[in-house]
């Protein structure tokens, strides 16, 4: 007989591979079941609603992403350069898994704390992202003040976490962007597979960066 930690795993398995190639709307329960070959019943010894399924999904894409972002900061000296690069992984990884990215950032898995049914909530599988975001963002302010020109004016600057969630938006929204079409159209920029070269990425993530963290001083 199958083990029941075995049996959980492999739902959430179907499930991720489901939402990876083919979307959001493939993640019935009954369908998950099937895939995995267990009756339409048998998903609820673990998880107790589908919204508690589709967290342990989201849970394991907010994994991966969290170690993209390791991956992509790790070797870059500068927090500045810690976040293009983490930048450029968020926004990669939108582009590379639509399904999952938009299960990851549904409202309404995130939003509630009882859907889970080992006691977490996919809201705190955000959270050490948004932190390592607000944290570099807090080094590269300090790191910009000890070459702060004395004497000279420094511009009033948000908390460091609404900075982050400014950040967070526009990397967010430029990933939603391009995947509709839309950046692609008004940049004049083909889309072969619906990812921005790197040039175009490389550009509209320092725009970005840019815009929340003022230019790169010269």
């Amino acid at each position: 007989m199958e083990r029941e930690d075995s049996l959980r795993e492999r739902l959430i398995d179907v499930g991720v591979d489901l939402v990876m190639t083919e979307g959001t709307a493939s993640l019935g329960l009954r369908e998950i079941a099937r895939r995995a070959g267990v009756s339409h019943g048998a998903p609820r010894r673990h998880f107790p609603t589908h919204h508690a399924l589709l967290s342990a999904i989201a849970r394991r894409g907010f994994a991966e992403l969290e170690a993209r972002f390791a991956a992509a900061a790790d070797g870059t000296a500068s927090p500045r350069g810690q976040l293009r690069e983490i930048g450029r992984a968020h926004v990669g990884y939108a582009l590379e898994h639509r399904g999952m990215f938009e299960l990851m950032f549904r409202h309404d898995l995130l939003d509630s704390g009882n859907h889970a049914s080992d006691g977490s909530r996919l809201r705190d599988s955000t959270l050490p992202l948004f932190e390592l975001v607000v944290g570099l963002i807090t080094c590269h302010r300090t790191d910009r003040a000890a070459a702060h020109r004395p004497g000279a004016p420094r511009p009033a600057e948000p908390p460091p976490a609404v900075t982050a969630a400014a950040l967070w938006s526009n990397l967010h929204g430029l990933a939603q962007l391009w995947s509709w079409g839309s950046l692609p159209l008004v940049l004049d920029a083909s889309s072969p597979g619906g990812a921005p070269d790197d040039g175009h990425l490389d550009q509209l993530v320092a725009a970005v960066l840019d815009a929340h963290l003022g230019p790169v001083a010269s």
